[in-house]
């Protein structure tokens, strides 16, 4: 390595420590570990040897490693040099150690190999950029994994022919797919947009990071952000139901008696739930006292309509629930909707008839 490419190549990894954190120490050894492999590939893997690269200067310098043995011996030339050959290395100065070298000393012998020399400073480069790649990759994974299942900021960059958007976070950019998208929602470059970080995977090549405008999590943590009680543990979410974009339902439950569970979700005049709302861009939230009896449970899940009695066959994770003919409708949901999200928070399978039908043995 020429002395001016060497001093570049040092300049080079002093600016990645500044910039991106990277220890310069680290990349070194890794640089020499590479080289070390490249060297034993090209010209066998039967020496013993090292490659060093001077922290001051950046020259890299190959060592044979060898123990000294009387010259009489016999010997293996790959791990053991005669003390004759040891001395006359010594005094050719091809020897690092300034101490003569005695029989059982370990020497390192400088290897005159300019063309591997030559080429280690465009080998050490591509070394480094891969590590600097490896180590950005690191440093983006565990910024993100330390955020998952909660609620980041972005500005979205771009929105794609398929309707994938482009949020970027403090130059991170993440990709909201239109399975993770609220129907609700409409986007537009260069708005704020607060998503769910869902997911955040390790993978070959750059994180895997899932980010979502429909995942249950999103409405769990805006009831946590706008609630002060959910947040001091006064209030405990125990479930999430929702239908992204159209209807929710969230089971709410205090030990403290004296706590409105329901009225602290809602706020002085509606505006904690208004906030969320808001943010949901219209998405309806029914809020749930949850109760221990899956009976009164599943009575309330099904609000707004009255329910007459229910049935749980636990065999069967059924609820059969019974209401009056006028709150049927009501009781399943447009399109079954209620129903559905019902089920989904009791987590049972909710069977509604009426008082007419059960009588007539329907």
């Amino acid at each position: 390595m020429k002395s001016k490419d060497a001093k570049v190549f040092l300049e080079a990894l002093e600016e990645l420590e500044k910039e991106k954190g990277i220890s310069k120490e680290n990349l070194l050894l890794t640089v020499e570990q590479a080289l070390l492999a490249a060297y034993k590939k090209n010209y066998g893997d039967e020496e013993n040897v090292k490659v060093e690269i001077d922290r001051q200067t950046g020259d890299v310098k190959i060592y044979e490693v060898k123990t000294v043995v009387p010259t009489e011996d016999l010997y293996d030339a790959a791990i053991e040099i005669s003390i004759d050959d040891a001395l006359e290395e010594y005094r050719n100065k091809n020897i690092s150690s300034k101490r003569k070298p005695k029989i059982d000393d370990v020497v390192e012998i400088e290897v005159n190999c300019e063309d591997f020399r030559r080429n280690a400073i465009q080998n050490g480069k591509q070394i480094v950029i891969q590590k600097v790649r490896e180590a950005e990759r690191q440093y983006i994974y565990d910024r993100f994994k330390t955020r998952e299942h909660d609620i980041i900021n972005g500005i979205i960059r771009r929105i794609d022919e398929r309707k994938n958007v482009f949020v970027e976070f403090d130059g991170v950019e993440a990709i909201l797919t239109p399975n993770e998208q609220s129907p609700a929602d409409t986007y537009r470059v260069g708005e704020r947009l607060k998503v769910y970080l869902a997911e955040v995977e390790k993978t070959n090549k750059f994180p895997k990071i899932v980010i979502s405008r429909k995942n249950e999590g999103l409405l769990r943590k805006l009831f946590e952000l706008e609630i002060p009680e959910i947040t001091s543990g006064l209030i405990e979410i125990k479930g999430v139901a929702r239908e992204a974009g159209s209807r929710a339902k969230v089971a709410v439950y205090s030990g403290d008696p004296n706590i409105d569970t329901v009225g602290a979700c809602i706020g002085q005049k509606g505006l904690r739930i208004k906030n969320i709302v808001n943010e949901l861009n219209g998405e309806k939230i029914d809020i749930v006292v949850w109760k221990e009896s899956v009976q009164e449970f599943v009575s309330a899940v099904l609000s707004p309509a009255k329910v007459i009695s229910v049935d749980v066959i636990e065999e069967e994770n059924t609820a059969r629930v019974i209401v009056e003919n006028s709150q049927l409708s009501l009781a399943i949901g447009k399109n079954g909707q209620n129903a559905r999200l019902a089920a989904k928070l009791t987590g049972m399978r909710v069977d509604i008839k009426t008082a007419n039908s059960v009588e007539e043995g329907e």
